[in-house]
């Protein structure tokens, strides 16, 4: 009984040790003087990111856009890049999406024409 105990306990830990290095919660560019906290998860073989926290110059506000999905279907396509989709609040707009990973920080791109005209945000890892 101990040693299935046992196993079960290292395949936890070795399941949070194989995470993904987007999966977590990051804090996004200030867009329109507000900036938000999303929660990178996986959703199916993809990873997908919701809104758990708004925040403005006077802080913490409640926004319409919290629990709304921003990053939408993101695939690994290797060497710390995804592709999907990006949902952008300030104009309700949804834009072929890209993933640049580098360490504790991301480069998301909303990208328009095929991917060839890009806007681009710089991400930092809050966890």
């Amino acid at each position: 009984m101990k040693s299935i105990l046992m196993a079960g306990v290292l395949c936890l830990f070795a399941g949070a040790a194989l995470a993904d290095p987007i999966e977590g919660l990051w804090k996004t560019q200030p867009d329109d003087g507000a900036y938000a906290h999303v929660k990178i998860a996986p959703c199916g073989a993809a990873y997908c990111g919701t809104i758990v926290k708004s925040f403005n110059a006077d802080g913490e506000y409640q926004s319409p856009n919290v629990g709304k999905q921003i990053v939408i279907d993101m695939v690994p396509a290797g060497g710390g890049k995804y592709e999907g989709k990006v949902w952008r609040p300030s104009n309700n707009k949804i834009y072929i999406g890209k993933i640049a990973l580098s360490g504790a920080s991301m480069k998301l791109s909303g990208c328009v024409a095929g991917g060839l005209i890009c806007a681009k945000q710089n991400w930092s890892k809050v966890q």
